[in-house]
């Protein structure tokens, strides 16, 4: 980020940062969060970038922008409508008409569901539609409790050519897919005039060094670059890249293979020690520490532009239907999209049908490996990092909370 482009974040009032609906979904960083627009199509598609985490495993969390053929916008994936989104989307109404179309298009995500609501009210003329089989936990309460408005709220048609903006879209749902206590679907979007793919979560990609937005507050990113509680990490571009490639390791496997976990009775005595132990540093606690050959598990993840399904779906959601995953993955590869664009982590990601029809290829007994998870021309992601998926993934299913995972095709 350049000087003119910090001094414009240092100007910004704190009240348009403000979402006052955070405890809704307690999320990093909470009731501030900050707003970066990009251009990804000159004059046709732009993204909107946010912060979310947990512990300071803090991701991007994105909205697309797509200008209608016919005049107008169409929003996939709303994010939080600070005063500051808003302005920055009522900029490019000003440019090319009103939001037309607002797209919630997953059931099970509420880190997208909370904002559509709240997002559609301040764009009146808007209609809302919402991936099918939409549901709620603890208790399932019809859409309009939710926050979406009664009578500009529709379910997205199974046959995309039944859709209003059926000229300019194609979709594919995937889903909804049983997993006992709830269910998983995914709405795919295909804007044919740019060739441009819009995901939810089903694929990542992981950059090397940390996103614009992470960096906007690096304190997450400084924090886990810390080898130990004692550790005094110096902000810089080594500590940030080392701090973001770890943060990509919990957000993706929760406990990957190189963290080491510490008892909690030596992580209190070394809290006592810690040079930072304000609340911020959550007191000193600091209840891991990192071997080694992180960095090799980090290297299978990320860099080139790598397309892959989430380790936590591909372990503990997929896997429960793997006929329909490849049916679905197939139809979204038949389009000749040039570029994805995912809610999450990396984007614009430069990529073929073909490398998208890929990641899916765990799903393939063809494509297994005793050495990984893929084997289909690409270095598999390490085995030994699913450990701690796996054993969610067994109890769950020995306690007949989500059904028994099937066999690959």
């Amino acid at each position: 980020m350049n000087a003119q482009e910090t001094q414009a974040q240092q100007s910004i009032h704190p009240r348009d940062l403000s979402w006052l609906f955070w405890p809704a979904m307690p999320l990093y960083p909470y009731g501030r969060r900050q707003t970066i627009r990009k251009e990804v199509v000159k004059d046709k598609i732009w993204t909107f970038d946010q912060l979310q985490g947990i512990l300071y495993v803090v991701v991007p969390i994105r909205m697309t922008v797509v200008k209608l053929d016919t005049g107008g916008l169409l929003i996939y994936a709303p994010v939080a409508p600070t005063r500051e989104c808003i302005r920055l989307v009522k900029e490019l109404v000003a440019e090319h008409g009103d939001v037309k179309y607002i797209i919630l298009p997953t059931i099970s995500g509420l880190e997208h569901k909370v904002f559509v609501g709240p997002f559609a009210r301040r764009f009146p003329k808007s209609q809302v539609f919402v991936a099918p089989k939409q549901w709620s936990f603890p208790v399932n309460l019809p859409l309009s409790w939710l926050g979406c408005p009664a009578k500009r709220t529709s379910v997205l048609p199974t046959d995309s050519s039944k859709a209003p903006f059926a000229d300019q879209f194609d979709y594919g749902i995937l889903g909804p897919l049983e997993l006992g206590p709830g269910r998983f679907a995914e709405v795919a979007f295909f804007d044919k005039r740019s060739r441009t793919l819009l995901v939810t979560d089903l694929v990542v990609s992981v950059p090397d060094e940390p996103p614009e937005i992470v960096q906007l507050d690096p304190y997450p990113l400084l924090f886990h670059a810390k080898d130990s509680a004692f550790d005094s990490v110096e902000d810089n571009p080594e500590n940030r890249r080392k701090g973001w490639q770890r943060i990509s390791l919990f957000a993706f496997y929760f406990q990957p293979s190189a963290l080491e976990t510490i008892g909690w009775g030596q992580v209190f005595r070394n809290a006592l020690k810690a040079p930072n132990r304000s609340r911020k540093g959550y007191f000193g606690l600091f209840p891991f520490r990192w071997q080694d050959n992180w960095k090799q598990s980090f290297n299978t993840l990320g860099g080139g532009g790598r397309l892959f399904v989430a380790p936590i779906l591909q372990t503990l959601i997929l896997n429960r239907a793997p006929q329909a995953t490849i049916d679905w993955a197939d139809k979204v590869a038949s389009w000749n999209f040039e570029r994805i664009v995912p809610c999450h982590l990396d984007s614009p990601i430069e990529a073929s049908p073909r490398q998208f029809r890929q990641a899916f290829a765990f799903l393939e007994i063809k494509f297994s490996s005793p050495e990984g998870v893929l084997a289909n021309g690409s270095q598999p992601l390490l085995e030994k990092d699913f450990g701690f998926l796996r054993e969610i993934d067994e109890r769950l299913t020995k306690r007949g909370i989500v059904p028994p995972r099937k066999e690959k095709i």
